[in-house]
């Protein structure tokens, strides 16, 4: 296996880390079918805002813990002795604006399942349809800046274009793994089960 990682051609940020290379090997681009799991991506990219995602990487298990595994129903059901818990966890980040906006999201995706139907459905109607690679990747498009803009319509908080973005590369909604990685052609070959019979949002 360590010879295969070494001749393997991969993106150039997985570097300095095993959690990184795991990390953009495994899951980065990669779709996933279960809400809560999609739930947690949106809630981690918010925790990383200002910070590296090495850092969520490293506090992820313990999120998952004090998080109820992202369970919606069961985050949305968090109340103020819970936020005082949540602030006292070292294992986390302890920032009372994204610990409230975690539990206030989870509540707003409940509203939005039972206005829309399949959370996973719902967000995967805003993926970019299959296109080459691009020699630069951006920090957000028009399409993120959407996507925050309805879910902030919704009430939805620390969910910016930016955070969208990273939001969209990390669940494959786009893939922005570069034109030699090896994953490129795994993730492409995901996402076109996913967007299959899909009818992608045009966005102005």
């Amino acid at each position: 296996m360590a010879d295969e990682n070494a001749v393997r051609q991969r993106c150039d940020w997985p570097v300095g880390s095993d959690e990184l290379l795991r990390y953009h090997d495994q899951e980065w681009g990669r779709p996933t079918t279960d809400a809560n799991r999609l739930f947690e991506k949106i809630c981690l990219e918010g925790f990383q805002s200002g910070l590296s995602w090495l850092t969520i990487l490293r506090k992820r298990d313990r999120f998952r813990e004090v998080f109820e595994q992202f369970d919606i129903e069961r985050v949305a059901a968090f109340g103020h002795r819970d936020v005082r818990r949540l602030l006292g966890d070292t294992g986390i980040i302890r920032h009372r604006g994204k610990i409230e906006a975690t539990i206030n999201n989870a509540q707003r995706a409940i509203e939005l399942i039972e206005a829309e139907g399949p959370l996973v459905d719902w967000i995967w109607s805003w993926a970019v349809p299959s296109e080459p690679p691009t020699a630069s990747i951006p920090s957000k498009t028009p399409r993120s800046a959407a996507l925050a803009r309805e879910l902030k319509g919704r009430g939805w908080k620390f969910f910016g274009p930016t955070t969208a973005y990273a939001f969209m590369q990390s669940e494959g909604l786009t893939n922005d793994h570069g034109a030699e990685c090896f994953a490129r052609a795994e993730c492409e070959h995901e996402r076109s089960v996913f967007l299959a019979g899909r009818e992608l949002r045009q966005v102005e």
